[in-house]
């Protein structure tokens, strides 16, 4: 080999060296934290996400580790001689072998959770390529990590021109810190809005089947609709011709049933107020003949429009056709992207929506009214919640409510979940013995020892739902869903672990909706318990509500 290959591999052998060296105190916290990432949490987890979290959490540890040696080393406090030797010792055999264990352990807590939810087990195969995945993620966070501090010893060199060393690191840290952010979340994060926005408002104009617009008068888009099927969007499009028919209705009821009203507003042109869009929901739901019906279901979307077909079948189905459904988009975004970007909008349509029609309402008179009811799922619970105060507003201007998988920023949840009475856990709470406000898991959770009279407004979550848990505050307060007894499905083996358990919960989202019904944010036909509960027609009974589970059940529609 010549002398300038030599040279050549010397200095590739040097970057690397100098790549891999890491402190021992950043060491420490990697492996501590790589630990904590194996432990369970809500869902289970493939193999990416979990090599995702792990790989997180090492980046935390790290810098968390980084941080505390350089404190101790300013201090005066430094590993030399033979005591660095044997701490490196001890860190590379207690790490090794204390891995191996915490690998073990996470495949047993992995299908324990994967037994609860009901899904299919995983192998060695699955750590294989959790540790393959994780070791590449890892790589690259670091590597991001260390230009970003680069970028900031820079800056702090230029500085020290003119500044204190000390002063000068401290800013020159800062400084870059905020570059990073306004060019990642600021440039970037709007390039990246507008670019998801116009993607997603392409698929948006797409629809799964090429069903024409309907011929019935009583939906959206229909011979007395002033919509456009073209304008509704794939959501609002797949919400109207899944609408089922009075034919469908008969056959359940055994007697005459109505075509239910279906009246929708697809998004319109950027800039449009929001408020004028819930105008002209209310236009559209006169127009279908929906104030003539006995109920209006006012239903807030998630975030690309989507409506629960199980929330709004079971009022359907349970009242002979009799009602009337009443939505609208304001957002091309999926529910998770809107709820991070521009939750607010949810809120808003929430609020303009209920408003909208509410005014409208009250201009009929009182003996001639229907039941004016509002419903909203995950996002949608966020936003319905909005155009409310508190349990006594509902229970005043509507006649119930249903919110199915609340998030853990749904202002109106928090407030009746941190009022409820001090015996009842937080993953079923009970306010005020369930006068007015009620929350379930399962159905028999709705039958409380009081009585439920007048307005019913009902919850609908379920203990393993980390959309419903997750929030910032989890970072550094443990929860009391994790401090009392376990919800149900919950594993006995997750605890609460600062910084970790956010993580956690944050990555679960993402599989929340990719399991069975009745697991996770999966619901099923849990809201047809829930609105017989709520709002049951005169002379309904229990055995309906089970024939009704069976016929929602088997019903397929469009997705």
């Amino acid at each position: 080999m010549s002398d300038v290959r030599r040279q050549r591999v010397a200095r590739a052998v040097d970057v690397l060296r100098g790549q891999l060296r890491a402190p021992f105190a950043a060491s420490a916290g990697t492996v501590v934290l790589l630990w904590a990432s194996l432990t369970p949490s809500l869902m289970p987890r493939t193999a990416l996400f979990q090599a995702l979290l792990t790989a997180l959490c090492m980046l935390a540890g790290y810098g968390a580790g980084a941080l505390a040696g350089w404190l101790v080393r300013s201090c005066g406090g430094r590993l030399t001689g033979r005591a660095r030797v044997i701490a490196w010792r001890v860190l590379a055999v207690a790490g090794g072998v204390g891995t191996l264990i915490m690998l073990g352990l996470s495949l047993r807590w992995e299908n324990e959770v994967r037994d609860l939810v009901e899904v299919d087990r995983v192998g060695v195969l699955h750590l294989v390529l959790t540790v393959l995945i994780t070791a590449v993620l890892f790589a690259l966070l670091l590597e991001l990590a260390r230009g970003c501090k680069a970028l900031g010893r820079s800056i702090g060199r230029f500085l020290g021109r003119f500044l204190p060393a000390a002063a000068s690191t401290v800013i020159g840290g800062l400084i870059a810190a905020v570059l990073i952010y306004e060019l990642a979340i600021g440039v970037g994060g709007g390039r990246l809005l507008g670019a998801l926005d116009a993607s997603f408002a392409a698929i948006n104009e797409e629809f799964s089947t090429d069903v024409p617009a309907p011929t019935t008068p009583e939906l959206t888009s229909g011979p007395a609709s002033s919509q456009d099927w073209d304008d509704l969007g794939r959501q609002g499009r797949v919400f109207v011709a899944s609408a089922p028919t009075a034919a469908d209705i008969g056959a359940f009821t055994d007697e005459p049933a109505l075509q239910p009203v279906r009246a929708y507003i697809g998004s319109g042109p950027e800039g449009v107020d929001i408020r004028d869009e819930a105008l002209d929901a209310v236009a559209e739901l006169e127009a279908l003949g929906g104030f003539d019906r006995a109920v209006i279901n006012v239903v807030t979307g998630t975030g690309r429009g989507w409506v629960n077909e199980n929330q709004a079948q079971a009022l359907e189905f349970m009242w002979g056709g009799d009602t009337a459904t009443v939505s609208l988009q304001y957002s091309y975004l999926p529910s998770w992207m809107s709820f991070i970007l521009d939750r607010q909008r949810a809120q808003d349509a929430g609020l303009a929506l209920f408003d909208a029609v509410y005014g409208r309402w009250l201009e009929i008179p009182e003996a001639d009214r229907p039941l004016l009811v509002v419903s909203g799922e995950s996002l949608g619970s966020f936003g319905g919640e909005a155009a409310f105060s508190g349990a006594q507003d509902l229970a005043t201007r509507t006649d119930g409510a249903l919110f199915v998988g609340p998030t853990a920023d749904n202002r109106l949840w928090n407030r009746f979940t941190d009022e409820r009475e001090p015996e009842t856990p937080q993953v079923l709470p009970v306010l005020d013995d369930g006068e007015i406000v009620r929350f379930a898991d399962r159905p028999e959770d709705w039958k409380l020892p009081g009585a439920w009279e007048g307005t019913r407004i009902g919850y609908l979550q379920h203990a393993n739902d980390p959309i419903t848990w997750w929030s910032p505050e989890v970072a550094l307060e443990r929860p009391d869903w994790l401090a009392e007894e376990r919800g149900r499905d919950v594993s006995p083996n997750v605890r609460w672990i600062p910084g970790v358990t956010m993580l956690q919960l944050g990555v679960d989202q993402f599989s929340a909706n990719s399991v069975p019904a009745g697991q996770g944010h999966q619901f099923g036909t849990a809201p047809v318990h829930a609105w017989a509960a709520i709002l049951p027609p005169p002379g309904w009974t229990d055995q309906r509500t089970v024939e009704l589970v069976e016929v929602i059940g088997d019903r397929k529609w469009l997705r």
